[in-house]
């Protein structure tokens, strides 16, 4: 079967949160394309390396490139976002709805406004005492956050306080699925009710599909395996969308 899954399924594109490049979805990425899945994971503007200029990387940009990754898939693709990437995640899936089979939101969801409006810095590099206290590490060991510390960089302060105008309601019809993992679905269904901007483009959304995984925040390093297989279904029931 998988000798045959790239003509039978959407191709897939991962795009990583903050701190993070395409590494991080390596044996995410791995697994899929065992399974015969057409896979692309990006690295966005600005966290290719730690002497990267970030003081002129915008939010613009991040949603330019995650756009530019979609309109080179052979076909209507798979859109996985991590984390922040949430926000410009959502925001190229208004600008390319036709491009886009489905998203999927790995702890995280359709984010609408500003991360952190008040964000003067030009970059915000991971500080790993607040990751401890702020984040679920659940299943990461201890290899994977030294590895995580060392080759986390820098996020461009200009994604926190930058936002996106969205105009295009087609974005609402896209099948999303939202894998949660640091948080439970509930959580994320109480956030929608308490009005969090993360959250904000649920209640816009048509079709919605909730799937508990209960693990870390970076379940492509701590379940990579079932993350994979979430996908790769995602990726099949959307072949020929």
């Amino acid at each position: 079967m998988a000798e045959n899954r790239e003509t039978t399924s959407a191709p897939i594109i991962l795009v990583p949160g903050f701190w993070l490049g395409a590494w991080a979805w390596d044996e995410v990425a791995d697994a899929l394309r065992a399974d015969g899945h057409d896979v692309r994971a990006i690295t966005l503007p600005g966290l290719n390396s730690v002497d990267t200029d970030r003081s002129r990387i915008k939010l613009a940009d991040h949603v330019d490139a995650i756009v530019e990754a979609v309109e080179a898939a052979p076909a209507p693709a798979v859109l996985a976002v991590h984390s922040a990437t949430g926000f410009s995640g959502y925001a190229a899936s208004d600008r390319v709805p036709e491009r886009i089979a489905a998203m999927v939101y790995v702890d995280t969801a359709p984010g609408i406004g500003t991360l952190d409006p008040d964000f003067k810095e030009i970059e915000k590099p991971m500080v790993w005492k607040e990751i401890e206290e702020e984040e679920n590490l659940d299943g990461l060991s201890d290899e994977q956050k030294e590895t995580f510390r060392q080759r986390a960089v820098p996020e461009p302060g200009g994604i926190l306080r930058d936002a996106v105008t969205l105009t295009n309601d087609a974005r609402r019809d896209i099948p999303s699925t939202l894998i949660c993992t640091g948080y439970t679905s509930a959580d994320y269904k109480d956030a929608v009710k308490k009005g969090y901007d993360f959250v904000a483009g649920l209640a816009d959304l048509h079709d919605v599909t909730w799937v508990d995984l209960p693990t870390s925040h970076w379940p492509m390093w701590s379940r990579p395996r079932e993350l994979a297989e979430i996908i790769g279904k995602v990726a099949v029931a959307s072949g020929g969308r």
